[in-house]
């Protein structure tokens, strides 16, 4: 877990990790959302409907981007303000997902950075794009 207080962020700031999506991921994600949408659960709907398989959830998808704030940038002394994501192409089981975040704002009155994120499958598509408001702790506050 990275620990980057405010003053140690500059715009530019790059962090990125891996995961892939597994069917036990879209199994507990509808146990916590309530979500039963067959596109989600059921895969013969989802291939009738010309999907490749069980489409994944766009806010579990999404939800990665917790992770790029809580672990790797800013790390531990992050707080997430606003998420603002579009989704632009599905996401199955088996995807690796590389979630990205670049910093490109500093708001040194508020102690907040902006981060550009995106999440690119294995296969190169893009499949979420959009920007973090997160407060970072200062280390002399």
């Amino acid at each position: 877990m990275n620990e980057y207080y405010y003053e140690d962020i500059e715009v530019g700031k790059k962090e990125s990790f891996t995961v892939t999506v597994t069917a036990s991921m879209l199994d507990a994600f509808k146990d916590i959302s309530g979500d039963v949408n067959p596109l989600h659960c059921n895969e013969d709907f989802a291939k009738k409907e010309g999907y490749e398989g069980r489409v994944a959830y766009g806010m579990l998808t999404a939800s990665f981007l917790s992770a790029l704030a809580g672990v790797y940038l800013p790390g531990k002394y992050s707080l997430i303000q606003s998420v603002e994501i579009k989704f632009a192409k599905p996401v199955y089981i088996g995807d690796e997902l590389t979630v990205t975040g670049e910093v490109i704002e500093k708001n040194d009155t508020f102690g907040l950075i902006i981060i550009k994120v995106s999440i690119t499958s294995s296969s190169g598509n893009k499949v979420c794009r959009g920007k973090m408001q997160i407060g970072v702790k200062q280390r002399t506050a």
